[in-house]
């Protein structure tokens, strides 16, 4: 992957919105996850008989707590942090971020596997010495699997050769937030790092679908032309035909009349990457707010978790973080550390050669994002 040519010069206004967006969808995911996390093996039906007929409607104890995040918004964050590490590796002349965050999501599996950080490894970064991240919360096993070797799965040659779980969507919403790249790049680095668990085509382009989705959203477009620019990259891939018609599904379900949880599911479930594309966009289409977008997308009989997260992932990306729930945002999970993550992210693709040089800062940079 050759590196993308540097943007324009950034104004305060225009860091502001860009801070704004990308904490809106790191935080908005992270909120529509937890949202989900409580019935994410619920059926409707079993949703309604619960929590009444309207289904959730609000956070519900899930892993011990109420607001609890899953894997989903756990590699969602490694991707961040890799993409990071990229951008700091770039200085050395180094770069190839599918590398990078490849080395973060290993990082993540540790986490699966570990009781707790280990702070003899100095090149772990700061989110690897996280101890909330240490939980384990149903893992998808081609993640697992996929990353349980050094070996990094490739396009030409991907893990799990079969696989189309939708634990490729779910985590590639950052790539997206990389406003200084090409379109059709990003989309390429969010199919080249779906590659490294599931290999499966319609896993790794419904990936790059959404990180190219949610790219241009931050870039400020809105959210129906989004989709059809996700479209038209799609058509010059082989093998589109499965994401491509999950997106035209979601864009035909908007037309039919007022949203609704069996209109939903007439997407699909979302255990699988184009049908959790799909509900999530569909969702956002449709949405009021935020709130009324995030409840839709959790209430079916599906993967609520994810479907969840890359709902809040869209209308975060689309609106920035003052359109996050409030009260759901006092309650959530590793709020802190997501907002920490989130702004040294707008740091550094905003501000990265000040935050490299000579002197205390960089120093104290590379001790949170390692070189090595």
């Amino acid at each position: 992957m050759t590196a993308p040519v540097a943007g324009a010069i950034w104004g305060r206004a225009e860091q502001q919105e860009f801070r704004s967006r990308v904490r809106g969808c790191l935080l908005g995911g992270a909120i529509g996850d937890a949202l989900g996390a409580g019935v994410e093996f619920d059926s409707l039906e079993a949703i309604r008989a619960t929590h009444g007929p309207q289904g959730v409607g609000d956070y519900v104890q899930a892993y011990g707590r109420r607001g609890a995040v899953t894997d989903d918004t756990q590699m969602t964050l490694f991707t961040v942090d890799g993409l990071i590490r990229a951008h700091v590796r770039r200085d050395t002349g180094a770069w190839h971020p599918p590398t990078d965050v490849h080395a973060a999501y290993r990082r993540w599996y540790r986490t699966q596997h570990e009781w707790g950080p280990d702070e003899r490894r100095e090149g772990d970064g700061w989110l690897a010495r996280e101890e909330w991240l240490y939980a384990r919360r149903a893992p998808g096993n081609a993640c697992l699997s996929g990353l349980a070797d050094e070996a990094m799965g490739t396009v030409e040659k991907p893990k799990n050769p079969d696989s189309k779980g939708c634990g490729t969507v779910m985590r590639s919403a950052p790539f997206g937030l990389l406003v200084g790249w090409e379109p059709q790049l990003v989309f390429q680095l969010g199919v080249e790092c779906a590659a490294q668990t599931h290999g499966h085509p319609t896993g790794r382009l419904a990936a790059g679908a959404f990180a190219a989705i949610t790219h241009a959203l931050v870039r400020g477009e809105g959210l129906d032309a989004a989709v059809q620019k996700a479209l038209v990259q799609l058509g010059s891939w082989p093998d589109h035909e499965e994401t491509t018609d999950a997106l035209k599904r979601a864009l035909g379900a908007v037309r039919q009349g007022l949203p609704s949880p069996e209109r939903v599911a007439s997407l699909g479930e979302g255990w699988v990457a184009e049908e959790a594309l799909a509900i999530g966009v569909y969702c956002a289409l449709v949405a009021e707010d935020m709130e009324h977008g995030l409840l839709l997308a959790v209430n079916h009989g599906g993967d609520s978790d994810s479907t969840g997260s890359v709902c809040g992932n869209l209308l975060g990306a689309l609106h920035g973080e003052t359109a996050l729930p409030p009260g759901w945002l006092v309650e959530l999970e590793g709020r802190a550390a997501i907002a920490e993550l989130a702004d040294d992210f707008a740091l550094e693709m905003t501000q990265g050669p000040a935050l490299h040089g000579p002197g205390e800062s960089s120093a104290a940079w590379l001790e949170r994002y390692p070189r090595g």
